[in-house]
């Protein structure tokens, strides 16, 4: 029986190679050499990459038995991944592969930033013996704030323990319970910035996030703060913060990531105060062998036919024909559920009625987990880390079954509580000879409406005039609406209207449309 075909195209630990195993013909090429590659790919049926080389549409196209690729690494910047799922090709990574190592260098520039280590490192080689210039501060009873209270976030705060700090914590995706396992202090963003004496980011890059420590935040810190973002480039503004510096507002920074990169030239490196690198954070042996064997574990199970945990755009494995379709939905609603709840919940039920229960529909629960922080973070959420995720955040979730269903043949319904105790419910199924992804309940309001990527929901006290307002509003605009339903709830006379449209709402749009129909509340969504 003739073996698969992995192709190595960088250089990776020889515990990469252990754990691929006996069962498959490794080879090896040279992934940065563009000729090079295209011509050992065309035949293989997985390749592991690091970030030199370039999986795009050509090579894809140039991969004709190609079922896997591989990221020994987090970041995917350099794997088509649209491009991948159009050819049917699994994309995974090894999305904890450098936790440890990122959160180990965020407590060095912390550390480097208080005692002045890398200036009076130069100092002393250039011959200069400068102990009154270069003392520092110390940690013991000082106030570390950390904004982005993730996995990253969360293992700076257990090792921060041991210098004897106080811990405050920014995310509005935590729990105050959870926070407190770990010994912090939930705050708002704007107390942790003014009670810090040192902040340390570890945010995912997102629209919400960029630039959140700009110039407007800074001016908000003790001018005795030091700062360290050691997670994404564009969270913090650097020239924001190098005019900080300058004023005497800022007492320093470390920094291993910028927003564009490579950088080799900033306003900041004129400071000594400041402590630069290179975007090291996942650059150890360890991560590197943690993320090499990780995908030769995934490429293992896609192979083999099996679910894989790690994979970014497909969910292989082996899961009954009847419940795959179902997979999609179920994530699909979990983010919807996000946009309408604006957080994320403390508890979740799965809830699956209908005769889709004879099959093991457990896959769903991690479907709708990964539903709910798909767009709560820029990395990639998957089966493995989506559970995980949630009890950082202190987030329960259970899956309920029940054979019986009344109106449809299966409903699967999300229902969250919120950290305010109020209850949040998202239901949907899957109807006729097609398929069709459908939402068919918000919140107890009864709806039949596609899923489609962009989408809207007001709620409003229902009365005359307000769905030609919508319609008026939307139309002015340029937005077209696709499909539109209206359900009125008879015992407290509100009314909810769902949208589907052909483009996104304008935010002034979607402000107007919210202000002119008092509506009680205004969320939209966007699947793309």
């Amino acid at each position: 029986m003739t073996k698969p075909v992995v192709l190595i195209a960088e250089e990776l630990s020889p515990a990469t190679i252990d754990a691929l195993g006996p069962d498959f013909e490794v080879r090896h090429t040279d992934g940065s050499d563009r000729d090079q590659l295209l011509s050992a790919i065309a035949d293989v049926d997985a390749i592991l990459v690091r970030s030199a080389t370039k999986v795009d549409a050509e090579a894809l196209a140039a991969a004709r038995e190609l079922k896997v690729v591989a990221r020994a690494g987090v970041g995917l910047d350099n794997v088509d991944i649209d491009a991948a799922t159009k050819a049917g090709v699994m994309v995974v990574n090894a999305p904890t592969s450098n936790i440890t190592s990122a959160a180990e260098l965020a407590i060095g520039l912390l550390l480097a930033c208080a005692r002045n280590i890398a200036p009076a490192n130069e100092a002393l080689k250039g011959g200069a013996w400068k102990r009154s210039k270069y003392g520092g501060v110390e940690l013991l009873e000082k106030k570390v704030g950390i904004v982005g209270f993730g996995r990253i976030g969360q293992l700076v705060a257990e090792r921060l323990k041991g210098f004897g700090v106080e811990i405050l914590a920014y995310d509005p995706y935590v729990s105050v319970q959870r926070a407190g396992q770990l010994g912090a202090r939930l705050v708002t963003l704007d107390e942790l910035l003014a009670e810090s004496d040192f902040i340390t980011i570890h945010l995912p890059k997102t629209s919400e996030t960029l630039g959140l420590i700009g110039k407007e935040a800074l001016a908000k810190v003790k001018p005795t703060v030091r700062i360290v973002n050691a997670a994404r480039g564009g969270v913090l503004d650097e020239d924001a913060l190098a005019e900080a510096i300058a004023d005497g507002r800022v007492a320093g920074a470390g920094l291993d990531v910028y927003a564009s990169e490579p950088c080799t030239d900033s306003p900041l490196f004129a400071f000594e105060s400041v402590v630069v690198t290179p975007h090291l954070g996942a650059s150890t042996d360890e991560a590197q062998e943690k993320a090499g064997v990780a995908v030769a574990r995934s490429v293992r199970l896609a192979l083999g036919g099996d679910l894989v945990p790690d994979a970014v755009n497909v969910s292989g494995g082996a899961v009954d024909e009847d419940v795959r379709p179902g997979i999609d939905l179920v994530e699909k609603l979990g983010r919807v559920f996000t946009a309408l709840a604006g957080t994320v919940p403390v508890q979740l039920d799965v809830e699956v009625r209908g005769e889709i229960t004879a099959h093991d529909v457990s896959i769903w629960e991690l479907s709708a987990l990964k539903g709910i922080f798909t767009d709560l973070t820029e990395d990639s959420v998957t089966y493995v880390n989506a559970p995980l995720l949630a009890k950082e955040r202190g987030i329960e979730s259970r899956l309920v079954t029940d054979p019986h269903s009344e109106a449809y043949r299966n409903v699967t319904t999300l229902r969250g509580t919120l950290g305010d105790g109020t209850v949040l419910s998202v239901a949907g199924t899957l109807t006729g000879p097609k398929m069709v992804q459908k939402v068919i309940g918000v919140n107890g309001y009864d709806l039949e409406v596609p899923l489609s990527r962009h989408m809207a929901f007001f709620s409003y006290t229902d009365r005359p005039g307000v769905i030609g307002t919508i319609g008026r509003l939307l139309g002015d605009a340029d937005v077209n609406i696709a499909a539109m339903q209206v359900s009125p709830h008879d015992e407290n006379g509100t009314a909810i209207v769902a949208l589907t449209l052909d483009s996104a709402i304008p935010d002034d749009v979607v402000t107007a449309i919210g202000r002119e129909i008092g509506a009680d509340t205004v969320r939209t969504v966007d699947l793309g």
